[in-house]
């Protein structure tokens, strides 16, 4: 193996989730990898440090539970080998059933690894131009730099799409009232992982009226708003109706306060790291304005004189229509030697990311090998993923997605829903493991 590959060299371009796990997976099959970064020569709207796999908006990789389409495709990738779920081990943070990390760390630790990959050549500049003699994985994310979407537009022939996502606040675990607020999770499952604020009825009632007179952040007026659904500002949600909080993001069923009281809405808080210094609070993301976001979180119970250590806020992602420019390899059509991965497909979420990150680079490791390339089937997560942003039927109103159980192939006997996905998860799971014993 490293005799046929020692002469091979691949270049990753963008040192996010999905380009790190790409340029980690080829560098330890024996591959020559040139990582690219712009960071911190060239800035984004929303990246706050020089690290790489920054995770921008939130600390949690969802859930751990194969009873999810999240947890199943975690489970699948920890099988198939991801550098960055092996990152997340050593800095998790207690958090029920989701796999909760302490941001810093896991970016520092990303990082360092990396660096120290001696088959891994980290340049910090911008790439302004792609050059396919040797195989290049592009992965440049959401917040692609101008250059670079016109160097893609330019190969591609297409303008890109794009919707507004946003970032929730994060506030000083010292300045909250902590007579006001409990550790409690949701239904008891768990330790005690999350912060709830809860709220009576008249409190949620001057909560919810400020938040629809609260200024929000102008967007330009040759954009149209697109938000990605699975991510709304929290006033977005407001606009819906008051249930719209009650039964999304402030729902207090299932917690329950030591005094067995019951709320009429919860706002929970998830820990930044394991000391408790700082705290995310959860579903929050907003566009307000930074005075208009004091006001409102000073109107959540236990949080009157929080310090916000970082605002809420908005920013563009850009992606590409990949139905219709990529093929099942997550090549390009045009040009087989290029290769994308990450959210500027279309994929959405962090682990989304390190799938198509990992799925690109193993067959851009095949491909020059000259060995038949990888496929996974719909009925498992990581196929079903693929499928969807590689299959042309979707090119005319393609949208970006997490992975979710619609995506994924069920099983034609009927049985109830909790058994269904047990029965998806063992059928997923047997053929990674018969896939990974072909492809050692």
């Amino acid at each position: 193996m490293k005799k046929q590959t020692a002469l091979k060299k691949v270049k990753v371009i963008g040192a996010g989730l999905a380009g790190c796990e790409a340029a980690v997976f080829l560098a330890n099959k024996g591959i020559k990898v040139e990582l690219y970064e712009m960071r911190p020569i060239v800035k984004t709207p929303a990246h706050k440090t020089e690290n790489f796999a920054e995770l921008v908006c939130s600390n949690s990789l969802k859930s751990n539970s194969l009873e999810n389409a999240s947890g199943l495709l975690k489970e699948e990738l920890r099988r198939l080998g991801s550098f960055l779920l092996k990152v997340s081990k050593n800095c998790s943070l207690p958090g029920g059933k989701a796999l909760v990390v302490d941001r810093n760390a896991f970016c520092k630790f990303a990082t360092e690894s990396v660096l120290k990959n001696p088959n891994i050549s980290v340049k910090k500049e911008e790439v302004r131009c792609i050059e396919d003699n040797n195989p290049v994985i592009v992965a440049t994310g959401p917040l692609t730099s101008d250059a670079m979407m016109n160097e893609i537009k330019r190969m591609v022939g297409e303008e890109f799409l794009f919707f507004f996502d946003a970032i929730a606040p994060i506030v000083d675990g010292e300045t909250i009232n902590m007579k006001k607020v409990f550790f409690a999770d949701r239904y008891g499952r768990g330790e005690g992982d999350y912060l709830n604020c809860p709220m009576n009825r008249e409190e949620f009632d001057i909560f919810y009226d400020e938040l629809m007179r609260a200024d929000t952040v102008n967007e330009r007026e040759f954009e149209k708003i697109s938000f990605f659904e699975g991510c709304l500002p929290i006033e977005e949600i407001a606009r819906r109706g008051k249930d719209a909080l009650r039964f999304g993001p402030m729902r207090p069923v299932g917690i329950f306060s030591p005094s067995d009281e019951k709320y009429y809405a919860v706002v929970q808080l998830r820990r930044e790291n394991m000391k408790c210094e700082s705290f995310n609070i959860v579903g929050f993301q907003t566009r307000l304005k930074h005075k208009a976001q004091e006001k409102i979180i000073s109107l959540i119970p236990g949080l009157e004189n929080a310090k916000i250590l970082r605002y809420g806020a908005m920013h563009k992602n850009c992606y590409i229509n990949s139905p219709a420019l990529l093929d099942k390899y997550l090549r390009l059509k045009k040009n087989p030697n290029i290769f994308f991965a990450g959210q500027i497909t279309g994929s959405e979420g962090y682990v989304e990311a390190m799938a198509t990150g990992l799925y690109a680079a193993m067959n851009c490791h095949r491909q020059l090998l000259g060995k038949e390339m990888v496929e996974f089937s719909t009925a498992t997560a990581i196929g079903a993923l693929i499928d969807y942003i590689t299959n042309p039927k979707n090119s005319d109103s393609f949208q970006p997605m997490n992975i979710n159980f619609g995506l994924i192939e069920m099983p034609e006997i009927r049985y109830h829903k909790r058994r269904r996905r047990n029965e998806v998860a063992k059928k997923s799971l047997a053929e990674i493991d018969e896939k990974m014993k072909l492809l050692d």
